[in-house]
């Protein structure tokens, strides 16, 4: 049969009715996907917030660590010097000078051995070109011997932990003579 005011089959009227609901439909399972996706993403942003926050407090825990056994570490390495010294002081009275001096080598040589496991290096800089950077100058001299602008004598060592500048080496620098 044929309708009369559309000219279209009859049958053919109940497809036509399900196609237009089919776009709302469609829409309807899009939004579904849409809010399902936002929702997974959501419970991802926060998943990946709070491992942030937990690396972060894992990252904090681990430097606190590592300064309280570092300086552990450098106490551990400075306990035998400070015992050789108590025994120096205990028996200084009753040592003779020359036991007395080979004990302060002992202990000087368990300190130099601290030091350097622990990556502490001695700026000795005598004969070198003056670095600022390395070294502060406590005196400008003139000598014939040296080349100018070098370290002529070291008043006080400097040191460097690890290829960082503890204190520098006070030097006295040599200048050419006028």
């Amino acid at each position: 049969m044929v309708d009369a005011d559309t000219g279209t089959p009859e049958a053919a009227a109940p497809d036509m009715a399900a196609a237009n609901q089919d776009p709302v439909q469609e829409l309807q399972a899009q939004l579904a996907e849409a809010v399902a996706r936002a929702k997974d993403c959501q419970d991802q942003y926060m998943r990946s917030l709070a491992e942030m926050e937990n690396v972060r407090k894992r990252a904090q825990r681990d430097i606190e660590a590592a300064n309280r056994y570092g300086l552990e570490r450098f106490a551990q390495e400075l306990l035998p010097v400070k015992e050789g010294l108590d025994l120096a002081v205990e028996n200084a009275d009753k040592a003779d000078r020359d036991s007395l001096a080979a004990g302060q080598l002992a202990t000087r040589q368990l300190l130099s051995k601290a030091f350097e496991r622990l990556g502490i290096v001695e700026l000795n800089p005598v004969g070198e070109p003056f670095d600022p950077a390395q070294h502060e100058a406590m005196l400008v001299q003139p000598s014939t011997t040296a080349e100018p602008d070098s370290v002529l004598t070291v008043v006080q060592r400097g040191y460097a932990l690890n290829g960082r500048l503890l204190r520098p080496a006070r030097v006295i620098v040599a200048k050419a003579l006028d």
